[in-house]
């Protein structure tokens, strides 16, 4: 029999952030193979192996958070992390960069990281292994009991969307405009436990399934699930893993900023625990939902299954960020939470910047090259106190990004 999985409590709605970050030949913003070079320079430090951690291709790297309380602290960190990220990759000859995919990228070229669970990610899913060089931001907020996490888990699912059009950076693949927000995602779905966690009630439960799981030879760990949500119990926390990579560490914060309000709102606003946990209804329109999402981002049409209604997802974002600010006063989490609303009330996300890009400079090498210059912080918002377009060298197309301070 399988050992029960034991989830070690923490703070409540403390926050990290994990980003997953591209790599990329400097000038010519094609993907490089350096993340091992990359990842043992910044291993010279002392926090070195808990900031950065290899991804599983070698055109990729993961940047590490410590646990905040509050968004100025994590915001902060953020833009150290990426100064030290860049410093070190100029000394490679080599950039990094936001975005959920690379724009033009093969993935025969890739080239699977070797650590054992990466080798045998790539012997078990074959050529996917490789098409899973998409790049994701995972927000991890802290919970006091597996029974908590088991219920903001599934109380989070319904703003799967709403996560969704905010974040989307990958219109482009494979050299193309796919005519969706995101295209990274369709890399995640392929995978057979992706998706969403099962209708659950308790941690009980939660053990029960993972122990079937592990019977049948399906997953060995936590990580063998690729749900677009899910607990996370040697860490305490609710792991949302849906988030393209955005093209700031700004924005990253600004994304972990609405997650922390939202899971506070949901966890205890009275008239959302009236509200029954994991219905079947909204599972069954769940991926309806995800698709428009991906899609159509601020123009997505939902489907409302109480109601039996559909609704345009950005004014329901609009509102929804309205309904947070008494909850985001609390927290310290307004001013994020209202550069958010700017972005929706403006349809304004990573894919509208790059696309934008794109038709200004009419190459996808050349909007690669300026993504690895925002990401950086280069440009004249990065240097006033107040948040800023970014960039504007034309009236058309108008560029926007939250620069959150």
């Amino acid at each position: 029999m399988t050992t029960p999985l034991i989830f070690t409590a923490s703070k409540p709605f403390t926050l990290g952030v994990e980003l997953e970050l591209q790599l990329l030949h400097a000038r010519e913003g094609t993907l490089s193979r350096d993340a091992p070079d990359l990842i043992a320079l910044l291993h010279r430090k002392a926090d070195g192996e808990a900031r950065f951690k290899p991804e599983i291709t070698e055109s990729m790297i993961e940047l590490n958070s410590s646990v905040h309380h509050q968004h100025g602290t994590l915001v902060q960190e953020l833009r150290e992390l990426r100064t030290r990220v860049v410093s070190a990759a100029d000394q490679l000859n080599i950039a990094v960069s936001g975005g959920g995919a690379h724009p033009f990228a093969l993935w025969r070229e890739r080239r699977i990281y070797p650590t054992d669970r990466f080798l045998q990610v790539s012997r078990l899913y074959g050529y996917l292994a490789k098409q899973f060089t998409v790049f994701g931001q995972h927000v991890h907020v802290g919970v006091g009991s597996g029974d908590l996490a088991i219920e903001l888990t599934q109380r989070l699912l319904p703003y799967i969307p709403h996560f969704i059009a905010l974040s989307a950076a990958s219109p482009f693949a494979q050299g193309e405009d796919t005519a969706f927000e995101t295209s990274r995602l369709h890399a995640v779905a392929m995978f057979p436990l992706s998706g969403h966690m099962p209708r659950l009630n308790d941690w009980n439960d939660f053990n029960a399934y993972f122990s079937e799981m592990v019977s049948y030879g399906i997953v060995e760990s936590i990580k063998d699930f690729y749900w677009d949500i899910r607990p996370k119990p040697e860490y305490g926390t609710v792991e949302v893993r849906i988030f393209d990579t955005p093209l700031t560490v700004e924005m990253a914060a600004a994304l972990g900023a609405l997650v922390q309000t939202l899971s506070v709102y949901l966890l205890n606003s009275e008239s959302e625990k009236k509200t029954p946990v994991g219905d079947l209804a909204s599972t069954r329109v769940y991926g309806y939902n995800r698709f428009q999402a991906c899609r159509f981002g601020f123009e997505a049409q939902l489907a409302q299954p109480h109601t039996q209604q559909i609704t345009r997802l950005g004014p329901q974002l609009l509102e929804l960020l309205a309904r947070l600010m008494p909850v985001a006063a609390q927290l310290g989490t307004v001013r994020p939470l209202m550069m958010l609303q700017e972005l929706t009330a403006s349809q304004q996300n990573g894919a509208s910047w790059m696309r934008a890009m794109h038709a200004q400079t009419g190459d996808l090498r050349e909007t690669v090259v300026q993504q690895a210059e925002l990401f950086r912080g280069a440009g004249a918002a990065e240097q006033k106190s107040e948040p800023a377009s970014m960039p504007e060298t034309r009236r058309e197309p108008r560029l926007e990004l939250v620069q959150a301070g």
